[in-house]
């Protein structure tokens, strides 16, 4: 059964809330609509084909306390690698819209009413037998019609999701691609993968990338995240390290920054959505640490300004753009958000 729980702390008024779910929690994503504040889409990590997501709403009382009640509960096919709400740009009149990516990227529309249903499922490649899963996604928040996915056939795809149909597919990097990632604007993203390159691309000159970094001894690059509010600045972890890099666009190749402070992998990293300065990490070693990279004269930055130390290992982190005071981490079977 699902159990969800609050603690809050005064006088710091330190809130996190606490949510349990049936299965091993390893999807999240936060609703972007002024009408859903507060709702996390949360996917399943289960050995079948047959997954899960529920939509759960962080709920308060009027002395201020909170807890997650679940809304509405649907079928994935296998587990979702990622899942996100639509951008608040976009152009629905009703309802709101989920993508998810697995063994294909899948739209799904929500209701008023918390009523899912599978709007579309986008295949590049009808006509072969199999399919290469797709490891990530991102949704264009400039223009929300386009969403690029990346596989581990070593390509991405930039689809047109208003007409379903892909806009182009290139060869990104010589091995599986892991994370995908747009800039600010409709056209720069950028690409990391198990060949240990951070690749730029612009999706008006395809024909050239440019490769921004390459890790020592090519070690896979597991994920990216652009920074939105200085789209200068990226920042990228490593399959099985502790160590995040901070990278400069415009001096490719060598680290500006690298955040040594973790003992476990890290699995997640997200920049905070108001800050520049700011970005959050998560690792196996069941801390979720954010940083201040504007106060370090070093390249090696080993303190993080704030530390929370999880009950497991943090598979999952995601800082709410619509909210900026919330991040949501995930470990075992629990999703807990905290306010920074």
């Amino acid at each position: 059964m699902d159990e969800e729980r609050s603690e809050t702390e005064s006088p710091k008024r330190k809130e996190i809330y606490t949510y349990n779910t049936p299965w091993t929690a390893f999807t999240l994503g936060w609703s972007r609509s002024p009408d859903r504040k507060c709702q996390l889409a949360v996917g399943s990590y289960i050995e079948e084909y047959s997954n899960q997501f529920q939509i759960i709403e962080l709920q308060k009382d009027d002395q201020g306390n909170g807890k997650f009640n679940k809304l509405c509960q649907f079928e994935h096919p296998y587990p979702a690698t990622k899942v996100m709400w639509v951008p608040p740009k976009h152009n629905l009149t009703k309802g709101d819209l989920l993508a998810t990516t697995g063994d294909y990227l899948r739209l799904w529309s929500l209701t008023e009413e918390n009523e899912v249903s599978m709007k579309g499922v986008l295949n590049n490649n009808k006509h072969a037998e199999y399919c290469a899963p797709l490891t990530s996604f991102d949704w264009n928040d400039t223009d929300p019609s386009i969403i690029g996915t990346c596989s581990i056939d070593t390509t991405c795809t930039i689809w047109d999701i208003n007409a379903m149909v892909p806009k182009t597919q290139l060869i990104a990097h010589d091995k599986e691609v892991y994370d995908i990632a747009f800039a600010c604007g409709k056209d720069i993203f950028g690409t990391v993968g198990a060949d240990g390159s951070l690749r730029m691309f612009d999706l008006r000159s395809l024909e050239h990338s440019t490769i921004l970094y390459e890790s020592r001894d090519l070690a896979p690059l597991l994920r990216l995240s652009w920074n939105k509010q200085d789209p200068n600045y990226i920042a990228a972890i490593h399959t099985d390290s502790p160590k995040a890099v901070i990278l400069d666009i415009r001096v490719p190749g060598a680290p500006v920054a690298e955040l040594v402070h973790h003992v476990g992998a890290l699995n997640g990293i997200s920049w905070a959505p108001h800050s520049a300065n700011h970005i959050c990490t998560v690792a196996d070693d069941k801390q979720a640490l954010i940083w201040d990279i504007s106060t370090t004269k070093n390249i090696a930055i080993e303190d993080p300004i704030l530390a929370f130390a999880a009950e497991g290992e943090i598979n999952q982190l995601q800082w709410d753009a619509s909210h900026e005071d919330w991040v949501s981490i995930c470990f075992n079977q629990c999703v807990q958000v905290l306010k920074v």
